[in-house]
């Protein structure tokens, strides 16, 4: 998984829950995200670094664990010591959790910061990390991948339902769909439209939490070289979700009452 398909497959969890009140930055988030993991989701969902402390089992965190070696700075050393970390069913659950933790009356600072860089430094102040450069890290990391677009997604306005398509033979210009939630593995990782009885979503976002080589040639999707019917939604293709998911091995459920797409690998 290269750092943009990371980020890609994090960022619509992160901007839910941020969307839901969550008081850290989606770009912040993103970057601990990255710094804690190295690019690479663990299997117990942890991408946040945190571990069992003296908290007790909640509505995201069940009370599962991992005994793993983490780097530490201790008295100006740098130590690799063992410790237990928190295990969620899922990245959301993680997240969640997260915030919990920040709303301890240490990480005010945190919760008050203005700007992604302040939050940066609240959480090095406020003593998330032993690491004395934690800051700076986080603060790179956004810079060097421009996370804060992902801040601007999450303050922006809900899609509308309205989707421009592609100019086709007809000369075709709007179409208009039901707006539907696209999870991963019961993770939402974005929205797509149900347009006369087909669900399109995001090509390269879901593709490549998939696996898939995603391209584009003359107005049309290329998953793993195969041409996919594409409409254009403020210039990312949107392909059939079904076809795409079914091609790649994974199996998708339709769930009607809530709107949503399930895709299972």
């Amino acid at each position: 998984m290269t750092r943009e398909q990371f980020f890609r497959t994090l960022a619509p969890i992160a901007i839910r829950v941020r969307r839901e009140g969550s008081p850290l930055f989606v770009s912040v988030r993103l970057a601990q995200s990255l710094l804690e993991t190295g690019g690479v989701i663990p299997s117990w969902n942890n991408v946040c670094g945190i571990k069992v402390g003296s908290g007790k089992p909640n509505a995201h965190w069940r009370g599962k664990t991992v005994n793993r070696n983490t780097w530490e700075v201790r008295d100006g050393r740098s130590v690799v010591e063992a410790a237990d970390f928190r295990a969620y069913d899922s990245v959301y659950d993680c997240y969640k959790d997260q915030d919990l933790l920040l709303q301890l009356p240490r990480y005010a600072p945190v919760r008050a910061a203005d700007t992604p860089e302040r939050q940066a430094r609240a959480l090095q102040a406020s003593g998330y990390a032993t690491d004395p450069h934690y800051a700076d890290k986080l603060i790179d990391i956004l810079n060097a991948h421009d996370l804060r677009r992902y801040d601007r997604e999450a303050d922006g306005a809900p899609a509308s339902g309205t989707v421009p398509e592609a100019d086709g033979p007809e000369g075709d210009r709007i179409m208009h769909g039901t707006p539907v939630v696209i999870e991963l593995n019961g993770d939402r990782i974005a929205d797509g439209f149900v347009i006369a009885g087909v669900t399109w979503g995001p090509a390269r976002l879901i593709g490549e939490a998939l696996g898939a080589i995603v391209g584009w040639k003359t107005g049309e999707v290329l998953i793993n070289g195969e041409p996919y019917p594409t409409k254009l939604v403020d210039g990312s293709g949107f392909v059939p979700v079904r076809r795409l998911a079914e091609s790649l091995g994974a199996r998708v459920a339709w769930d009607g009452a809530a709107r949503k797409v399930s895709i299972w690998r």
